[in-house]
């Protein structure tokens, strides 16, 4: 699954890449953007934690032509006179003012660097309000953000992760060049796909797949073998051809068979009947016949 995020994420999707202290999700951020340079796309980056020149020098070889820096790195906080762009204005209409900034055909692609120091100054309902009204603004195609688990509470790596429509959460596995990626992906109709991969990042930010982790095998592992409940009873819960043959031809008491329908339904010759012919007293009305009762 992995490959195919990378070949482009869905229109008006969110990515949230998320890592800790154990692994850092920033090279496979970078494969993200070094493929949608790739694909010919538009990618305007808000650099909070790297400077431009980093940015660049890991993205070395890539068609940076197509990639546009806002740099939030010199200045986040907006403490010097004119800064360049400062954790404050990450709003629907700021954001949208500096895509459009640039002439490019198609919507271009938002990555966030990171989301993390922004939750750092912005409240997590202001965050996710923003990033779903980007996705369905229309001025960016998609948007990527790499979010630092271990630096929040779990309520708002749940918020965050709750409005993305994949995520991808990075883990070390047991060579040192290989990671882990634990892969939650939404589709429009609601459906929830899962997936674990063992991944490596090549020289040129190519995501090689080394292979994928057998969930089964895992929980197989950790958890107990399944008993069968019904194998050391004192009685049987299943029937023989015998049995079952023998239990077709009961009759049941409130089962009536055609014959016994046919007698109930069709009274023979002596059965009694009553007839009642209503006389002028009755005040019978056929429009309300309960007109006589005090309701």
């Amino acid at each position: 699954m992995l490959p195919e995020l990378l070949q482009g994420v869905d229109t008006g999707g969110l990515l949230v890449i998320q890592d800790s202290a154990s692994y850092s999700g920033r090279h496979l951020l970078q494969s993200f953007i070094n493929a949608a340079l790739n694909r010919e796309e538009a990618v305007h980056v808000l650099g909070f934690e790297v400077s431009e020149e980093e940015l660049k020098d890991g993205l070395r070889g890539s068609p940076v032509q197509r990639l546009h820096f806002h740099n939030a790195y010199t200045d986040p906080l907006g403490w010097t006179d004119h800064p360049a762009f400062t954790v404050h204005q990450f709003c629907l209409g700021e954001l949208t003012r500096l895509v459009k900034q640039t002439s490019h055909s198609k919507p271009a692609i938002l990555v966030i660097d990171s989301l993390s120091w922004i939750l750092r100054h912005v409240s997590t309902p202001d965050v996710c309000r923003t990033l779903q009204q980007l996705r369905k603004g229309g001025a960016v195609r998609s948007i990527i953000g790499l979010l630092h688990a271990d630096m929040h509470q779990r309520g708002t790596v749940g918020s965050v992760c709750h409005s993305a429509t994949s995520v991808i959460t990075v883990e070390p596995a047991m060579r040192g060049d290989e990671a882990v990626a634990k892969i939650t992906k939404r589709s429009k109709s609601g459906k929830v796909i899962q997936d674990e991969e063992i991944f490596r990042i090549k020289d040129d930010l190519t995501v090689l797949v080394q292979s994928k982790s057998s969930k089964g095998a895992k929980k197989a592992d950790s958890e107990e073998q399944e008993t069968d409940p019904t194998a050391n009873l004192t009685f049987n819960l299943r029937l023989s051809d015998t049995e079952r043959e023998a239990k077709q031809k009961l009759a049941l008491p409130f089962v009536f068979s055609k014959a016994k329908k046919t007698a109930l339904l069709h009274s023979g010759p002596g059965s009694g009947r009553i007839h009642y012919e209503p006389d002028a007293n009755d005040d019978y009305d056929q429009e309300d016949p309960d007109d006589d009762l005090d309701v």
